[in-house]
């Protein structure tokens, strides 16, 4: 129920596919999921959410099981780091990190791996986005866009 309100094109995929959502027909939040399953004494209560990969995309930008493995290793990468909550966000060849600003300072300090590692993936340029993590930033040219219409 926390998405609504969010543009998110996987909901149109869902409406459109018929595909079952029990969570959200129960009218569950994200903080009621993590509850119950605490109570339940599931061991993924407190896991750090994962929003599917196609979100790390501009839209419009053709999505390619290439690019979706560029950015699940990148992201991969950040996690075995040991950074806490991370996306990779991809601009053409462009990796855009996001990360805490509390860690920026530790990023800095694995800079030459991180940028080896993902030129491995086949990135030009890696960048650190100075705004932070967070969630739909790929939605902030959608709502400057629906701005410059008034």
């Amino acid at each position: 129920m926390d998405d609504n309100g969010d543009y998110r094109p996987g909901l149109i995929a869902v409406k459109e596919l018929g595909i079952k959502s029990p969570l959200r027909e129960a009218e569950l939040t994200k903080a009621e999921i993590r509850e119950l399953s605490r109570e339940l004494g599931l061991p993924t209560w407190n896991k750090q959410s994962f929003a599917c990969l196609s979100s790390r995309f501009v839209y419009g930008e053709t999505i390619s099981e290439e690019k979706l493995s560029m950015v699940d290793r990148a992201e991969q990468l950040l996690l075995d780091l040991r950074f806490h909550q991370v996306r990779v966000r991809i601009h053409g060849m462009i990796a855009r990190i996001e990360i805490h600003p509390n860690e920026f300072e530790k990023l800095i300090g694995v800079r030459e791996d991180v940028c080896r590692q993902f030129r491995s993936f086949g990135f030009t340029y890696i960048t650190l986005d100075l705004m932070g993590y967070r969630t739909g930033s790929m939605n902030e040219t959608l709502k400057e866009a629906k701005e410059g219409e008034v």
